[in-house]
């Protein structure tokens, strides 16, 4: 769900009249709140939770951590309080604001703000773990696509583990058309190949998201959907966290990872 701070169109036209794609990443997290996406219900958290799952499947006590579109730093505090070296790079000052208000002294977090198709402040083979679960639902261009992952390789150790997130065209089709059931006939997508219009983010179909990672020499080790399907559902979701806490809260502990969903969201977990 795309959970925006305005209430009409206009921060739409604002966007969309951007001079530059950087300045139209800027002007589009003036808008969308980040942090909200992540954490405004039980459902919304499922995606946080899977991926969480996964990557922890890889980490190792001392292991370094580099968070590319670092975002509102949900990742990076998470991973920092549990005791990791985290660097944190993010594009639009209004993502590091919020993000900085939440380091606490005792984070080892080193956040900057650049640019995830130039990481030349970083060496090579510096990171255990590097995350990619911003730029791709942005990057137009297939050069910065290809330029973006060559980097995140290029600062991941050769044992290391990279993770990118991409957000899939077709379930976001499918939740448009849930919400909206005259979608089909009136909703802004190409009639002939079902594709959405990558604005303002940028949509991917599963095997678009397979053949990038080919051309970008990553070898696949895992592809998760992360959360699309817990959107549709997450009335549900909600209400049945709610009513197992209550019940549980006498007997046992909540989980502290979901099962497996199908989902929008598509994250391929990958070696370097």
């Amino acid at each position: 769900m795309i959970v925006w701070e305005g209430e009409n169109n206009m921060e739409f036209d604002d966007i969309r009249n951007a001079e530059s794609e950087t300045e139209q990443i800027e002007k589009t997290y003036e808008y969308f709140n980040e942090d909200l996406r992540l954490n405004r219900s039980k459902a919304a958290r499922v995606e946080f939770l899977t991926s969480v799952r996964y990557i922890e499947r890889y980490l190792r006590p001392g292991d370094k951590i580099l968070d590319i579109g670092a975002g509102e730093g949900e990742y990076s505090l998470y991973f920092a309080a549990k005791g990791y070296e985290v660097s944190a790079l993010e594009l639009t000052d209004a993502n590091i604001s919020a993000f900085r208000k939440k380091i606490r002294p005792e984070h080892r977090i080193d956040l900057v703000k650049g640019n995830a198709v130039d990481l030349s402040r970083y060496g090579d083979e510096s990171f255990d773990v590097v995350l990619v679960f911003g730029p791709l639902y942005h990057l137009h261009s297939e050069d910065d696509k290809q330029k973006c992952i060559s980097e995140a390789k290029r600062v991941c150790k050769k044992s290391g583990k990279l993770f990118f997130a991409f957000i899939g065209n077709d379930m976001v089709f499918l939740t448009e058309f849930y919400n909206r059931p005259d979608y089909f006939t009136s909703g802004e997508y190409d009639k002939s190949t079902f594709r959405l219009e990558d604005f303002p983010f940028v949509f991917h179909t599963l095997d678009g998201c397979r053949r990038i990672l080919s051309d970008g020499g990553v070898h696949i080790l895992h592809e998760v959907a992360s959360d699309g399907a817990s959107e549709l559902l997450a009335d549900r979701i909600n209400t049945f966290v709610s009513s197992f806490s209550l019940r549980s809260s006498r007997r046992i502990s909540i989980p502290s990872t979901p099962g497996r969903l199908r989902s929008s969201t598509i994250r391929s977990y990958s070696s370097a």
